[in-house]
């Protein structure tokens, strides 16, 4: 299964794409869509995103997606303005026909890391830990991967958990 993890941001959005085959996880691609257009015109920022996004699904057909929480500041028009850039994540798979896996930083952070309050730093270490080899293209591609890669493992732990159940039946 392919799955590409979407950091969303307005000015900087995250993306990565990796291979899951079992409990094996391959790096594809990984890489980061900045939006064009001045501070004050969101709307050309917004289609930016949308067309550099629409491109690197065209370009690396995953088969599943998963994007992070906003995380909610004091700001309340920061926040506003990336819960846009956010919905331009969600949509985007969606155009393609494919599922959106949502997933809270903490709980992002919790799965690579193993610790829900890590700093960037370890979460982008534990990233090239479970891809070696791994060039990460920024600190929101390092998140987009670790969203990939906390969607692959929910996802085997739901197959499990499947399976298991069928077999109690």
């Amino acid at each position: 299964m392919r799955v590409i993890g979407i950091d969303p941001g307005l000015r900087n959005l995250g993306w990565g794409v990796i291979d899951v085959a079992g409990s094996r996880l391959s790096h594809v691609a990984n890489g980061i869509c900045h939006s064009d257009g001045g501070d004050g015109d969101l709307a050309a920022r917004l289609l930016s995103l949308h067309s550099q996004l629409t491109e690197v699904l065209r370009l690396w057909h995953p088969e599943a997606a998963a994007v992070e929480h906003t995380f909610v500041n004091k700001d309340a028009v920061a926040t506003l303005k990336l819960g846009q850039a956010r919905g331009i994540a969600l949509l985007v798979p969606a155009q393609f026909g494919l599922a959106v896996g949502e997933y809270a930083p903490n709980a992002v952070k919790k799965t690579v890391v193993g610790v829900g309050h890590a700093a960037k730093v370890q979460v982008d270490h534990m990233v090239k830990l479970h891809l070696p080899g791994v060039k990460v293209a920024g600190p929101d591609a390092a998140d987009a991967l670790a969203v990939a890669i906390c969607h692959a493992h929910h996802v085997q732990s739901s197959g499990r958990l499947a399976a298991a159940l069928r077999a109690a039946e």
